[in-house]
This record gives structure tokens, C-alpha cells and sequence, in this order.
């Protein structure tokens, strides 16, 4: 059977690289998370997609700030841009998603992929969230499945279901560039781990070489950078051709087999992100926090010795 999403993704990339009609991507790098945040715009509409936004967050003190996700607004702003979506590749588990803070200023679908509801499910589980919490991925205004397609302005956009690093990752293909996610580091990095619930290496690998068949110039836009040992910058853009040679998890030549062995011993040596408990709480409801108590405060939970 052939894979229909990836050769209409294919077929969009060569598109918009024979046109002069192809996104500007402006990035807002968090180094205290190393998370990118990408705006997406058409240059003729002005219309514009957030991939990713980050919510400060200072964990002992339990404050949010919002000075990150301001310098987006202001820069929308400034560039005279119209948000139509607010694009979370994952639910992320190393930051806390700005995604409310930006839709009550700027507007803008909130969107997610439609297997978020199995991450719901799983975490629900995990923080003892009351019946109350929706898992259906109600929190979000649009869930988006393989292949479905949508726009920035007149450039089009499409969707590819790329699970592994969690069942419910999306790869965002605005016209020439592709915006990953968590799936792929820059090649002196590698990939993202495997190891969180509903993680899986084999899955991820698929995945990955998915990503690798699109066109060799494809622009890959990149959710972190954690500055491989010898590099003096951060970066946040690949392509195709440069993951194929010389991803050091993946690159060409790389069995399914031999990364899986390799992804999951890497795995067992690391410890859990920072910021995941936190995360992963305001994370799943779309970027808000959970109910606030009699007092009128939110709290998180702190589950012990679970994960």
C-alpha cells in the first residue's frame, strides 16, 4: 500500500520550492528549556501559525511568567500578522505550553494530533485527575489526523502522524518546511527518547524514516536544540539530506533493529526531564492549569515513586 500522506507531503515541498510563495519562519529560542519556538507566515496574507510557545516557569517558587510568550505577541504585532493557528507538535514534557496566553491575545485555533487522547488517558491515570477531566481531546479546539490538511494563508499545510517519542506526535508540513517535533535533534544529536509512557524506539525509527523519504532539500524545522559537545551555537534548521548523512542515531544505513538497541540503552541511562511532572499536567489540558480549589489556587500534584 502507499503511503498517500508522504507523497502528498512530497508533492507539496517540490510545489512550493518551484514558487517563490514559501513561508517565512521567524524562532524564538528558550535556552532554559532549549525548546524552539516557531512563527509561521504567509508574506502575501500575513496569516500566521505558533508552533510550540513556551510558558515560563519557575519551578521552586510554582510562579508562571509570561515574558517568552509576550515577545511572540509583540512580534506579531510589529510584522502586522494574523494568527489563524496555534500548533502544538506534542504534549510536551520539558515545557509548559503558552498556548492560552497567545490565543487570548492574538486568536488562532488551538491544535494538537487527534491521539492525544491516549495521552490523556495514560496521565489521567497517573495524576488520580478526577472524572471530571475530559479524555477526549476536548481541551483543544481542532485535532488533526494523518494526512489532513489546512492552510497558512495561501500556502498549504499538511499534517503527518510521526508517534514514538508519544503516540501523539505531528509533523507540520508548511509548504517547503517541515516542522518536527521532538522526532529528530540536529544530526550531531541525534533523536528524542523513547521512554515515557507510551514511548516506543521501533515505532519512532518508522517514524523517523518516513520523514527521511520526503524530497533531500526539505527544510526540517526542529522543537530543541541541546548544543552537541563541539558546537558553539545553537541551531534549530536541518534538512533531509543533512539527517540522511549523518544523523549519529539514524543516518543512512542505520537498521530498525540496531537503532531500537541503541535508543532503548540510551534511554535507561537518562534521568527524567525537569520539568515533566509539571509539564505534562498543564500540557494536556491545552496550556491551562487544573481547577482551581476552594482558595481559589491551582496546584499541581507530585506523584512519588511512580515514575
Amino acid at each position: 500500500m502507499t503511503d498517500q500522506a508522504l507523497s502528498a507531503a512530497a508533492a507539496q515541498i517540490e510545489a512550493a520550492r518551484a514558487s517563490i510563495h514559501s513561508p517565512v519562519v521567524k524562532t524564538f529560542f528558550d535556552e532554559p528549556t532549549f525548546t524552539a519556538t516557531h512563527v509561521v507566515h504567509d508574506p502575501v496574507t500575513r496569516r500566521a501559525a505558533i508552533i510550540d510557545p513556551v510558558l515560563d516557569f519557575d519551578q521552586p517558587s510554582g510562579r508562571t511568567t509570561t515574558v517568552s510568550a509576550q515577545a511572540v505577541v509583540d512580534y506579531v504585532k510589529t510584522e502586522g500578522l494574523t494568527v489563524d493557528w496555534l500548533l502544538e507538535t506534542h504534549a510536551h514534557a520539558d515545557h509548559l505550553s503558552a498556548a492560552p496566553f497567545l490565543q487570548q491575545r492574538l486568536g488562532g485555533q488551538l491544535v494538537i494530533g487527534h491521539a492525544i487522547a491516549m495521552v490523556q488517558k495514560t496521565f489521567a491515570k497517573v495524576f488520580n485527575e478526577p472524572t471530571s477531566f475530559a479524555c477526549d481531546g476536548s481541551q483543544f479546539d481542532r485535532l488533526l489526523a494523518d494526512g489532513e490538511r489546512f492552510a497558512v494563508g495561501d500556502i498549504p499545510a499538511m499534517v503527518l502522524h510521526v508517534p514514538g517519542h508519544t503516540p501523539a506526535c505531528l509533523a507540520y508540513v508548511i509548504g517547503d518546511a517541515v516542522f518536527v517535533g521532538d522526532t529528530l535533534f540536529m544530526p550531531d544529536y541525534g533523536t528524542a527518547r523513547c521512554d515515557f509512557p507510551g514511548g516506543d524506539a521501533r515505532t519512532l525509527y518508522r517514524s523517523i524514516r518516513r520523514l527521511l523519504a520526503l524530497p533531500n532539500q526539505t527544510r526540517l524545522l526542529l522543537c530543541h536544540d541541546y548544543l552537541a559537545p563541539g558546537r558553539s551555537g545553537y541551531v534549530w534548521e536541518t534538512s533531509v539530506a543533512a539527517q540522511r548523512a549523518g544523523n549519529i542515531h539514524v543516518h543512512d544505513g542505520i537498521s530498525e533493529d540496531a537503532f531500537v538497541a541503541l535508543r532503548e540503552a540510551r534511554d535507561a541511562t537518562l534521568a527524567m526531564p525537569r520539568l515533566i511532572l509539571p509539564s505534562v499536567q498543564i500540557n494536556m489540558r491545552g496550556g491551562h492549569f487544573p481547577p482551581a480549589e476552594a482558595n481559589g489556587v491551582s496546584y499541581l500534584k507530585l506523584p512519588l515513586n511512580l515514575l
